[in-house]
Parts: C-alpha cells; structure tokens; sequence
C-alpha cells in the first residue's frame, strides 16, 4: 500500500487498523544475476513509508470494521451471483434490475469470514438456479475484479444495441462500451514460498534476485513483524520447474547454483511443497472504455476497469483510489446520475493510462527493451544532465505525489519527443562535423577556428553519450540491473548501499 492506498483508507477511517497489521517497507536489497553482491536501496523522500500485508488481512480487516460500525446500514453477502437485467430500468431509467443467485462451493470452506480465503484463490462454485431472485437498486457499483461480469454484460449489451441502429445513426452514438483485452505476450506463472530471515537480514526491505537470461525472478516481501516472508517465485510457463509434481531435487540444484541467497533459506520439506505444487497464473492486461458507465446508474471500478500485473503495486493502490474519488463526487452533489457520469469522465482516462504504461513495463525481449529498459537508460541520462528539463524514469514519476496516470504518460511522451529531437540534432551535428572537418583538414585550417571547435564539440558530447548508452547494453540485462548501474532513483532521494554477501545465506552448511 503506497500513497494512493494509505490516502484513500485515511479518509474512509480505517487506516489506522489496516496499518496495524502492516509490515513497513522502507527499501529494497537486489542482487543482479551472478553477483555476489547485493545493492541495497533505501527509499528517504516518498511522501509515506510503504507499508505491506497478506491481501487476506486486509480484506479481514475491512469485513471486521464494517460489522463493528455499519452492521445497521451494510449488509455482506457471499457466494452470490449478480447478473444484470436491465441497466435502463423504470420510468426514468434510474433504476438497475437484476438476477442473483445464491451458490456454494465444491469444497466446505466458511466465506462468512473472507479472511479465510487465503491469497485471494476463491474456491470454484456451483450456482443453484433454483434460488434466484431479483433486486432493483438505484445504484449499481461494480467491483468483482477480474471475472469482470458487469462489464462484460455492458459490452454486450452496448454491442446489441450498436446494431440495432443505422450506419448514419451509429456514427453519432460515439464509440461503444469495450473491453480491452490484451494477448500476454510475457506470460509468467509464479509459485509462492513462505521464508524466515536469518539473522542479520533487515526485516524491512523488499528482497529480489533473478538468474542470467531471466530464467526465475525471485521477490520477498514481509508476512509479518516477525521475521516472516513470502517470497514469489516467477518462471516461464514453459519451464519445467513451473509444472506441478516437478522434482525437488532438480529444483534446490537451480537454486543453489543460481539463488544462493535464498537457497539456505528454504528447508527440505518446503522445497518439495513448492516443487509439488501447480503454478498460478498472473492475469492478463485489460481495460474498459471509452467510458466506466452503462446509463445512468451503473459504474465499475477497479481490477474489473484495469487489470494490471502487480509488479509495482498499482493495481490495489488505484483500486481504492478509484473508491475515494467516487466517495468524493458522491458528497459533492445530490444527483446520483450526475456523480455516475462525473466519475465515468475523471477515471476512464486513468484506466486506460494505467493499463498501457504497465504494459510497456512487461514487454518481452528485444520490445521490452524498446518500452523498458532503453527508456530507462534514456532518462538516467538526461536527468542527470537536465533535471529542470527532464523527468525521471516512469517507475520514479508513478511514485511522485500530484501526478495522476495521464500526466504521467503525458510527461514521459513529452520527454521522450525531447530526448529523439536533441539525438537526431547532436547526430546530424556529428555528421555535419566529420564532413566539416574533412573539408578543414583539406584546406589546411582555412576555416574560422570557432567553427572546427564546434564541431569537435559536439564530436565529444556525441561520442561521450554513445560511450555511456553502450555501457548498458548488456544482452539480457534487467530494469533491476539499469537502475543499480546507474544508481538511478525509484524515488527522488534515496540512500544506496553496495554490500558484500556478508549477509546473505551460505551456501555452504558448515559455514551456515
């Protein structure tokens, strides 16, 4: 939970207990594959501490503060399924009609406390059309995640009727509601790993690692004050540690030779758990559009409006940054239908924002250094020559308080016309200098000397920025390894420590 998060549960008073069971983050130990060393980064300016927690807890914690102070005006119902009707309901469409049904799962697991449903894997359900009913509210607000049910009635009802109208009259409907979805070009699988710390590990940072060719990514995070972590292992759908029932063996040979930072960390027992256990898939990127309303009294938010992968923390953060801003348009005025399209007109935008500058974040290989990794270099560089001028790198920005997603994405293309237009100019300058200096040689010096300086100036300052650009090239290189390279920020300050392996795990259990 960053800054959004933490804001939007201050202003609906529960912050104080969520953080009561946080964990705070302050920073983050990474060690670049085949390194003995790991860089440690501590985050000193962000406008608050980072703070971190089993999404269980939190859902645990919100479910214990409604019964302790709405229990007379919110009632919570689960296992039901809510099918829409008619979004254009009574005499002046102001009201929403629907189906719900009442289901059960296939395993006996109490969902009276959500808390029990452990990292968010919902037990698969079976509906019993023999206990439906209807319901007719006035207000619609969709929030089921990445099932996304609403939505993908909204499309389909937009969709009929789209093509109920004539070619004149569907050219000044506007665009229909649609569902953006996205082919994952990058997919990963990941596998979780419970951790304890040995001693002399900060129990407070974000730990990470990952092999050369980017064959496993591994990130821990706090479970608890105590010690505890949970660590989330990403492989390649394909690879044949991701399958279930895959050998223990085989996987502590992986991480000895390539995690040994991790690798005494995980006993036998846990090691053959994981090895066992079948993968889990990150969800694909998707986002809702042109609008996030169906009439007048129907709006989605959250994971069901953007989907991201939740590689930076965004895609909770928004969600609940989605729910304060619908809290605050909805005080603001007395008309229901009003605050539905005033919402639908701020967040639409920033769902598709966030959606695409995610994305551009998790392309795949060569892409991915076009969208990733280039431009991370690009903004090293040109921050640190012209910090007045140029932004930081898009992970920095995301961070950076007062900036929403479209500013953000605005800024970024901005900087980057920029940085194209000062390349093509400085590499155009080269060549004007070479064939310049091919005439001035030819006519021993008969030029003016200010205009052979000039053009051994920008000789220098090309050669100087091609000389830096290619240090970072490193086939294979990841995000993690640019920003340690450069010592470039995921914040606007922060303390960075290269440390020995002193504190890392031995491989070797003697010395261990």
């Amino acid at each position: 939970l960053g800054a959004r998060g933490q804001k939007a549960l201050a202003q609906f008073g529960v912050w104080n207990e969520v953080q009561d069971v946080c964990t705070a983050v302050l920073g983050r130990k990474d060690w670049a594959p085949e390194s003995q060393e790991g860089v440690e980064r501590i985050f000193t300016d962000r406008p608050v501490t980072t703070q971190v927690l089993p999404r269980d807890k939190l859902v645990g914690v919100l479910h214990q503060h409604i019964l302790n102070n709405y229990a007379h005006r919110i009632q919570l119902k689960y296992e039901y399924e809510v099918t829409p009707l008619d979004f254009n309901a009574g005499i002046h469409g102001t009201e929403v009609v629907l189906q719900i049904n009442k289901c059960e799962n296939d395993q006996d697991q109490d969902r009276t406390n959500p808390s029990s449903v452990v990292n968010g894997n919902v037990p698969d359900t079976l509906c019993l059309p023999d206990q439906s009913f209807t319901l007719t509210t006035n207000l619609l607000i969709a929030a089921d995640g990445t099932a996304r049910t609403i939505a993908n009635h909204m499309e389909e009802n937009d969709k009929a009727k789209h093509d109920k109208m004539n070619p004149l009259t569907r050219i000044f409907a506007g665009k229909p509601f649609h569902v953006k979805r996205y082919v994952d070009d990058n997919q990963r699988i990941y596998k979780t790993i419970p951790l304890r710390l040995p001693p002399g590990w900060r129990p407070d940072l974000n730990y990470s690692a990952r092999t050369k060719g980017g064959r496993i990514n591994i990130d821990a995070l706090p479970a608890n004050r105590n010690g505890s972590y949970c660590a989330v292992l990403l492989l390649k759908k394909e690879d044949p540690m991701s399958q279930p029932d895959s050998d223990p063996k085989e996987l502590r040979k992986l991480f000895d030779e390539n995690l040994p930072q991790f690798t005494q960390l995980i006993d036998d027992q846990t090691m053959e758990v994981i090895a066992k256990k079948g993968p889990s898939f990150l969800p694909a990127f998707r986002y809702v559009g042109p609008r996030l309303n169906q009439d007048d009294r129907t709006i989605i938010l959250g994971d069901c409006a953007h989907t991201v992968k939740p590689y930076f923390g965004l895609g909770a953060n928004s969600a609940l940054e989605d729910v304060q801003v619908l809290g605050d348009i909805i005080d603001s005025t007395s008309d229901l239908t009003e605050a539905v399209h005033t919402f639908s007109k701020q967040r639409a935008g920033e769902a598709k924002a966030l959606v695409k500058i995610s994305r551009e974040l998790d392309r795949p290989g060569k892409l991915g250094f076009i969208t990733f990794i280039l431009p991370l270099i690009l903004d090293s560089i040109f921050n640190g020559i012209a910090p007045k001028l140029f932004a930081p790198n898009t992970i920095s920005m995301l961070q950076k308080e007062g900036y929403n997603f479209r500013r953000v994405a605005r800024r970024k293309r901005n900087d980057r016309l920029a940085q194209i237009a000062i390349i093509t100019t400085s590499l155009t300058a080269m060549t004007a200098a070479a064939r310049l200096g091919v005439i001035t040689l030819a006519r021993a010096m008969g030029r003016q000397s200010t205009t052979v300086l000039g053009g051994l100036t920008s000789l220098i300052v090309v050669a100087s920025f091609v000389k830096k650009l290619t240090g970072y090239l490193v086939p294979g290189m990841a995000p993690a390894d640019v920003l340690a390279k450069t010592k470039s920020m995921v914040t606007n300050s922060e303390t960075i420590v290269t440390s020995k392996n002193e504190n890392a795990a031995s491989s070797d259990p003697a010395t261990s």
